[in-house]
């Protein structure tokens, strides 16, 4: 989306040809700095340590670190080292398994000699093939925001709720929760946005900060004022995305969405779910079976932010000696799901929906489990 006024991706091969850069978003949205990734060990690092985050990012981001392992060595020994090293680095998120099995199918029987050029190519076209998913999402989700703008008075503002960032910054562009709202920006729709700070690493002010780039009006609120609001009739819709979708329609992402979507059910806020198909699990049955990643203490313990001095920095808010844990994901229900926002239009959050919308998914998925 824009960054001062100009278009950008969340990821790209740099001039060279070869090496790839990403913004640190460890230190958005304070500072916007450009990182420069030259080998596996950089993008495994980029992904562990959140400088990329967002679970079709981190596809694309593995996708290209094994690019550039392969890059250094070409061998299957190389390739295998690779993938396993880029897998262990978040376990919630299909996305990473998925883009690594696609790049492992797109060069595992070429020769060496041609396997960096299929690695890249392959890499370029899951990025694009994000871009182009996630703006069928924004046209189908945006039927959602036209249908209550028309309900409302003319100039009346459409209200949506957003958990973490499930925007461009968390994708290769556009977003998936995000993409409804820039479309319905784009076009004049009065659409407003409550984006809740979602600790502990506040990435809703990554939410705020790219909104706030494309010119889009939004209010940074505490994680724990998405109740009151609904309460109070001030929100008309609940718009997040996923990590993970279960073959049943189950949805895992960011910790706390399972308290946003109960009060979203007791308020009657419909809770959507955009729903990207390589976030979609037809592996997975049983939503408690995803694994959920537990993150170090320390970022439940401190909090990192800009001081008067310009500076980032972190400071202590738990007290010392106290244990935390930081459980970085949940599972909210598909019954409190209104409906998941598909590059193939807005479907019922069940297995027979899901079925029907990817069939070849649903099939291959199948056939796995059989053989």
């Amino acid at each position: 989306m824009k960054i001062d006024g100009q278009h950008t991706r969340s990821i790209w091969v740099e001039d060279d040809g070869w090496s790839i850069g990403i913004f640190d978003q460890t230190l958005l949205p304070h500072r916007c700095v450009r990182l420069r990734l030259t080998c596996v060990d950089d993008a495994a690092r980029a992904i562990r340590t959140m400088q990329v985050r967002g679970a079709p990012l981190i596809g694309a981001a593995a996708a290209y670190g094994l690019c550039l392992a392969l890059k250094e060595d070409a061998s299957d020994e190389s390739l295998e080292r690779a993938r396993a090293k880029l897998l262990a680095t978040r376990p919630t998120a299909v996305n990473l398994k998925w883009a690594l099995d696609e790049m492992t199918a797109a060069v595992r029987n070429r020769p060496r000699e041609q396997r960096i050029a299929a690695a890249y190519r392959r890499a370029a076209e899951i990025c694009d093939e994000d871009v182009a998913i996630n703006k069928a999402i924004g046209h189908h989700g945006l039927k959602l925001l036209e249908n209550i703008a028309a309900r409302k008075k003319a100039g009346e503002r459409v209200n949506v709720l957003t958990h973490c960032n499930a925007g461009w910054l968390a994708t290769v562009d556009w977003g998936t929760a995000t993409a409804p709202i820039y479309l319905a920006h784009d076009r004049g729709l009065p659409v407003h946005v409550f984006v809740d700070e979602t600790r502990p690493r506040n990435q809703g002010a990554l939410t705020a900060w790219e909104l706030g780039q494309h010119g889009v009006p939004h209010t940074y609120i505490a994680d724990n004022t998405g109740g009151h609001l609904m309460q109070r009739g001030m929100v008309d819709i609940c718009i997040v995305g996923t990590d993970r979708v279960t073959a049943q329609g189950d949805v895992c992402n960011k910790i706390g969405t399972y308290l946003k979507a109960l009060a979203a059910g007791d308020n009657g806020v419909p809770f959507y779910v955009a729903a990207p198909s390589p976030s979609i699990d037809f592996a997975i049955l049983d939503a408690f079976a995803i694994p959920i990643e537990e993150r170090g203490a320390e970022e439940i313990a401190t909090v990192s932010g800009l001081g008067e001095d310009g500076r980032i920095a972190a400071v202590r808010v738990a007290p010392e000696g106290s244990p935390a844990a930081n459980y970085a994901f949940d599972v909210t229900p598909a019954r409190l799901v209104k409906g998941l926002i598909t590059e193939r239009g807005v479907i019922e959050a069940s297995a027979a929906a899901l079925a029907r919308a990817f069939p070849e998914r649903a099939q291959a998925a199948q056939s796995a489990a059989a053989g």
